[in-house]
């Protein structure tokens, strides 16, 4: 089996967007189709053509080049059963703990619904590498706006069940706001310090802050970090669940 090579894009805004491509089987997919004439450029660079769409979830930024790159490459798209009816010219619908091919690459779905109801990640376990969407960010995680905050806190719990060494793949450079964020609600981690330090330089030069990796979200993520006392104490919640936690740190977020 080759080596998944993964080439990450900026597009729109602050998205990113991804090809992944796999020199035997020669198959190359988007994951997200945030905007059409970046990946394009890439797919022309590396002299690739396009076989798959991976969509994490239906919002425009993530499906709005799907109908556009299908019609003009054939590729198959693939994306959540449970948002079928909103994924553009969706072929093969898939769902929390489906597996399938990608070339000769297994792909582990995993379902994280919150941000929307039917949002899934897609886990290359041999890899080490998840594409998550809007489900987790780089000290952040998605804003809850189809489901609830429970749905949440549980989807970021399967996230964080993955090995630490897992390279993680979001789809926003959000990197630097929310790390302003989590100096409010955890000030006395020595880890987010440093990282906060970094990610200044990082973005001082231009260069992207993703990917992540799960360990070093573990470490310096307010919302994977329940159990953190001083968290708990920041937010008022000393001893209470962890979704009640998580579910206080998203609704300060919201407001920050």
């Amino acid at each position: 089996m080759s080596k998944l090579v993964i080439h990450q894009i900026p597009c729109l805004s602050d998205n990113y967007g991804y090809l992944i491509h796999d020199p035997e089987a020669d198959t190359t997919a988007t994951i997200d189709t945030p905007e059409v004439g970046p990946i394009e450029a890439s797919l022309k660079t590396h002299g690739w053509e396009l076989t798959h769409i991976l969509n994490t979830h239906h919002h425009y930024d993530h499906a709005g080049g799907n109908l556009e790159l299908q019609e003009k490459t054939g590729c198959a798209i693939i994306g959540p059963r449970d948002e079928a009816d909103k994924i553009p010219g969706i072929e093969k619908e898939v769902g929390d703990g489906d597996t399938f091919l990608f070339g000769t690459h297994e792909v582990r779905v995993i379902g994280v619904p919150g941000h929307t109801l039917g949002h899934i990640a897609y886990y290359f376990e041999e890899e080490g590498v998840a594409f998550v969407g809007d489900a987790l960010f780089a000290l952040g995680c998605g804003r809850v706006f189809e489901g609830t905050p429970d749905q949440m806190w549980s989807s970021l719990e399967k996230l964080m069940a993955l090995p630490d060494e897992t390279t993680v793949y979001c789809a926003h450079e959000y990197t630097q706001a929310n790390a302003k964020f989590a100096a409010t609600i955890e000030p006395g981690n020595p880890e987010l310090a440093t990282r906060i330090a970094e990610i200044d330089k990082l973005r001082a030069r231009g260069e992207p802050t993703v990917p992540t990796t799960i360990g070093l979200e573990r470490k310096t993520n307010p919302f994977v970090r329940p159990s953190s006392d001083e968290i708990q104490k920041t937010v008022g919640l000393s001893g209470a669940s962890a979704a009640a936690i998580f579910t206080e740190v998203r609704h300060r977020k919201d407001n920050f």
